[in-house]
C-alpha cells in the first residue's frame, strides 16, 4: 500500500471543473466547425447556381454556332450551285460559238 501513497490527493471539484470547462469548449468548437461547413456549403450552392447559368448560357453559345456553321455551309453551297450553273452557260455559249465557227468555216469552203 505504500506505492499507492505515492500519488497525490485529487481535487474532485477542481477536477470536475476542468472537465466540464473542456466539455463546454468542444460543443462551442464543434458548432463553430458546424457553421464553418454550413457557410462553405452555401457557398457551393451559390457557385453551383453561377456554373449552371454559365452552362446555360454556353449551351445557347454552341446553339448558335451550329446555326451559323448550317447556314455558312448552305450559303457556300448556293454559291457553288451558282458558279456551276455559270459554268454550264459558259460550256454552252462555247459550244454554240465553236459549231457557228464550223458553219462559217465550211460555208466559205463550199463558196
Amino acid at each position: 500500500m505504500a506505492s499507492i501513497e505515492k500519488f497525490p490527493r485529487l481535487d474532485m471539484a477542481k477536477l470536475e471543473a476542468e472537465v466540464t470547462g473542456e466539455v463546454s469548449r468542444v460543443g462551442i468548437t464543434a458548432e463553430a466547425v458546424m457553421r464553418d461547413y454550413d457557410s462553405a456549403a452555401e457557398e457551393i450552392e451559390a457557385m453551383g447556381a453561377e456554373l449552371i447559368s454559365v452552362a446555360k448560357k454556353c449551351e445557347a453559345m454552341a446553339s448558335d454556332v451550329q446555326n451559323l456553321i448550317a447556314s455558312t455551309a448552305e450559303a457556300y453551297r448556293q454559291e457553288g450551285k451558282k458558279i456551276f450553273e455559270r459554268i454550264e452557260e459558259c460550256a454552252v455559249f462555247t459550244e454554240d460559238v465553236r459549231k457557228t465557227c464550223e458553219d462559217v468555216k465550211r460555208r466559205m469552203i463550199e463558196a
